[in-house]
């Protein structure tokens, strides 16, 4: 085994996983959803070591709790975002996910079901990890499934790959993606070309696909001071570049988020005034199963997995600094 660790501060104590290459180190909390606590760039400054948050880190208390929403970032898994009143039909099958946010009162389950449930640790050494999840079929997900999480890293960056297996006797449906958390800093920008937004309803939930103002603002590069969005986007480039100024926390840097097909989607979660914000690599638009009737594969997304079938996802977090 490689370099698992123990994090206090709670009536438990949980394993963690670390993994270092050069100044960038990670470390990995698989019974908190499967999720990434940190991702950052330790370095000495003179007679000072110092370190620089890439992903908004876990706290003692959140790693106790195995919070997922107070990780750095989370696997989505067998949905992204939203299914509306967690009720959809595929091929027979109904699903009935109840709402599982744990601090919003919505009638809408969010993210799926892998975030919520602890994950197995397969093999895990100095730079590479691997973790597991089984789940049986239920009323929230009537197919049967595992998934494989694989992270790398490198000099370079931090890679991960997300596999989903289909191990029921049905076709399922699917959708694959990650939910990282960045800090926001004042200055902070962000730009990625898409072709087209998600307009949404009150509860953030899709409603019209335009080419609105944020996919331009985008494509030129903003401040993301300016936004206040809870938006998904199609045809997504599988590519955004965030740059953070010289400031307290360490000198001028940026981070490429790339990634790979079927993650041709993108989630961008920038509310006003908070200090995250969330750009996610995606495979489906919110509530695509119920939204199926309307529109196309292009603008919602999602996968149809047949028994025994297997959907990998990969995308890469690649930090650069002066």
């Amino acid at each position: 085994m490689g370099a698992p660790i123990e994090q206090g501060g709670g009536a438990a104590t949980e394993p963690l996983l670390v993994l270092a290459a050069g100044e960038l180190h990670a470390v990995l909390a698989p019974s908190a959803g499967g999720s990434i606590a940190a991702f950052s760039r330790r370095w000495r400054d003179g007679r000072r070591r110092r370190e620089l948050h890439w992903l908004r880190p876990a706290t003692a208390s959140d790693l106790a709790d195995r919070n997922p929403l107070g990780m750095a970032s989370f696997p989505l898994l067998p949905f992204c975002n939203r299914i509306r009143d967690g009720r959809a039909r595929f091929e027979g099958r109904e699903i009935r996910c109840p709402p599982n946010h744990p601090g919003e009162d919505s009638p809408h389950p969010l993210h799926g079901i892998g975030w919520l449930r602890p994950w197995t640790v397969e093999a895990a050494g100095p730079r590479e990890a691997q973790i597991r999840l089984q789940v049986e079929a239920g009323s929230a997900w009537p197919w049967r499934f595992s998934a494989h999480q694989r992270f790398t890293l490198d000099e370079h960056g931090l890679s991960v790959e997300i596999a989903v297996r289909n191990e029921d006797d049905a076709a399922m449906p699917l959708g694959i993606g990650h939910h990282p958390y960045f800090p926001h800093h004042p200055g902070t920008r962000l730009a990625t070309a898409t072709q087209a937004v998600w307009l949404t309803d009150g509860e953030v939930m899709p409603t019209q696909l335009a080419r609105a103002e944020p996919v331009e603002a985008l494509i030129r590069g903003i401040e993301l001071g300016r936004l206040d969005l809870d938006n998904n986007f199609t045809g997504w480039s599988r590519r955004a570049l965030i740059e953070w100024p010289a400031d307290v926390h360490g000198p001028a840097r940026s981070l490429a988020l790339e990634a790979e097909p079927p993650l041709d989607h993108f989630v961008l979660y920038c509310p006003r005034g908070q200090e995250h914000f969330c750009a996610e690599p995606v495979s489906q638009c919110t509530d695509w199963l119920n939204l199926a009737p309307r529109f196309g594969p292009d603008a919602l997304g999602g996968a149809r997995l047949a028994p025994g079938d297997s959907l990998v996802a990969r995308f890469t977090l690649q930090p650069d600094w002066a």
